[in-house]
Parts: structure tokens; sequence; C-alpha cells
């Protein structure tokens, strides 16, 4: 049997030190229950639920010591208990060894099946990213393009001034800084582009989240001029940070922005307004929120939404949302969409601002 050593999905060394209290607070109640009660049950048989939960977070070995552990458990309380049926006692026993032998050899054959279905959700949002930077290609193009030009300019420039009678150096030096703080905004375009399209595990890091979506505009700025789309943006004052993978927020922002401005496609130009607002929900959690006045939601559509393959679009596949609510729920926080009053939808999404909300 093929045993896969690392964790299943990543969680926080907070999120992994408060259950693996909790397993281990539910173990020495199970044993606690098992050794002084008499009940003619296997309630040993309850340490299936160990390895079960265990598998969620912890690697193939720390379950297997988790399991041995259970186990130790069972035979230390069969041989504390003194009271109950003698004929009952091993029979209880030895279900409790087997369903728990049991459970760790079922959870660790479907390890290699789940890390299958993570690692295709991993690709998955991989493809949507790619497939939203193809559609963006002009912007990018754009984005890349005004350095560049101002690069050439300041540099022309610059040769004009060192071949002048006699030179101007400080003019020269001035066209120099020009080209070098142009080629430092190229870079960083190309760096924001390679950050979303490189396939990279999830780094979660504190992050401003202003600056989080200002990146991704800046990104797409000429996406929303081409479509004549005017663009807001409402901060919170005293917002704290976001504990979140930075590429993929920006990925779920980039399509979220990206829908709202297809939903607008048959509003009148002038009309065409993007919202996007950062806040505090309930309980302290980071709320974001894009707000369009495109076609809106139909009422008996909003619960699918989300739902994968599940699209209102001619030519759309159905995944965009869906890596949405993924990417969103595996941070711990919430995305859901609703019908503006005067036309237009609103998509929101939370994140955590603290390490005690991760899973």
């Amino acid at each position: 049997m093929e045993i896969a050593t690392h964790d299943p999905q990543p969680v926080s060394p907070t999120g992994k030190a408060l259950r693996l209290a909790g397993l281990f607070a539910f173990m020495a109640g199970l044993f606690i229950a098992d050794t002084l009660t008499d009940l003619e049950i296997a309630i040993g048989v309850l340490y299936v639920a160990v390895p079960l939960v265990a598998a969620s977070f912890l690697p193939a070995r720390a379950i297997l010591l988790l399991s041995s552990l259970c186990l130790g458990l069972l035979l230390t309380s069969y041989e504390l208990t003194t009271g109950g049926d003698p004929a009952a006692g091993p029979i209880n026993r030895a279900i409790s060894v087997i369903a728990v032998i049991a459970a760790t050899v079922l959870v660790l054959r479907i390890r290699p099946a789940i890390l299958a279905g993570i690692a295709a959700r991993e690709q998955l949002a991989r493809v949507a990213r790619v497939n939203m930077l193809g559609e963006l290609t002009a912007s990018i193009a754009h984005e890349v393009n005004q350095p560049l030009a101002a690069i050439a300019n300041s540099g022309n420039a610059g040769l004009r001034w060192l071949e002048a009678q006699p030179p101007n150096l400080d003019k020269a030096r001035q066209a120099l800084a020009r080209v070098v703080s142009d080629a430092e905004r190229a870079a960083s375009v190309i760096a924001r582009v390679r950050s979303l399209a490189r396939p990279v595990p999830p780094h979660r890091e504190w992050l401003n989240a202003l600056d989080t979506v200002e990146e991704i505009i800046a990104l797409i700025r000429d996406e929303l001029a081409r479509n004549q789309v005017s663009l807001s943006i409402d901060n919170m004052e005293g917002m704290p940070p976001v504990l979140a993978d930075k590429v993929q927020v920006q990925q779920v922002l980039l399509n979220l922005i990206l829908n709202a401005v297809e939903a607008m496609g048959t509003t009148p130009p002038a009309e065409r307004t993007l919202r996007i607002t950062i806040g505090v929900a309930e309980g302290g959690r980071a709320l974001f929120s894009v707000e369009d006045n495109g076609v809106g939601l139909a009422t008996d559509n909003v619960e699918k939404l989300f739902d994968a393959f599940h699209t209102t679009k001619p030519d759309g596949m159905g995944i965009g949302l869906a890596v949405t609510r993924s990417i969103v729920e595996t941070h711990g926080g919430k995305v859901w969409a609703t019908a503006n009053e005067e036309g237009g939808a609103s998509f929101h999404f939370t994140l955590p601002t603290s390490r005690t909300d991760i899973p």
C-alpha cells in the first residue's frame, strides 16, 4: 500500500494545534469513560473518529501514531477495568480494536484519492487563472508597452543631453532615473502576471487589503478603460491586515471584476460603474464586495451560481465562480451573491484577519 506522507491540505500551525488538542481531549475522555463505566457496549469503537478526523490535516505517519495510541489506550483500559461482564468485555475489546485498525487502513487507502482531488482543484484554479490572463492579453500588453515607450523616450532624451555642448549632466541624470523607474514599473507588471500564471503552492501571509486590490486593478486598468467602466474603491479606515494567499485572493478579485465588466456589456457606457468595497464583517473578518449595475441576477439562480459547470454565459465553462468558492472556503471565508435593488449584482466574500479563523 502506497502511503502519502504530506498534508492533504494546508492548515495553519494554530489550527493544527487546536485540532490536535481536541483529538487528545476526545481520546482522554473516551479512555476515562471506557475505564470507569460498566456499559455493555463496545464504547471503545468510538476511537475510529480519531483517524477519520486526523486524515483532514495530518500526514500518514502521524495518523498511524495516533491510531497506535488509540489501540494502546483501548488495551490499557481493558486491563484497568475491574467491573462489567467478563464474557462481553473481550468481545467488545476485539470489536473496538478491529474497528480502529479497519478505519486506519481505510483512511490510508483513500488518501491518494483525496490528494489527487486536491491536486486537481489546484490545477483547475491555475487553468482558470491562465484563461483569465488570456482574456487580458491586450490590457497586459498595454500596461507593459507604456513604460517601455517611456524608457525609449527617456533614453533618447538622455542621449541628447549628453551630446549637447557642453553636456548637461543634470538633465541626463534625470532622464536615466526615469529609465530606471519605468523599467521597474514594467518589471512589476511582468512579475504580477508570472505570479498569477505559474504553479506555486499556497502561501498565506499578512496582506494589506487595499494594496492587494490596487495591484490587480493596475493589471486590468486598460481593460476597464476599453469597456468604459468607471471604478470606485471604498476602503474602511483602520482596516486590519488579511491572512491569505495573495495570488489566490487576487484570482478571486480578478474573476469577480471581469464577470462584473462582462455583465455591464449591455449597460449604456455612461452608466457603467464598478464599485469595490473593503470593510469588516461580523466577527471581525475582512469583507470584500464587488458591485456592478449590469444585467443583475435571477432570484432562482443565485444558489446555483457557485456550482461547478453551472454558467449563465453562452460560451462559459462554469468553473470561475466554483474555483472562487473553493479558494475562499479553503481560507475559512464565505462567498455569496446578492441582487441590487436598482439593478446589477453584488458579490461578497470574507477572509480571516486572525489565525484562529483559519480551518
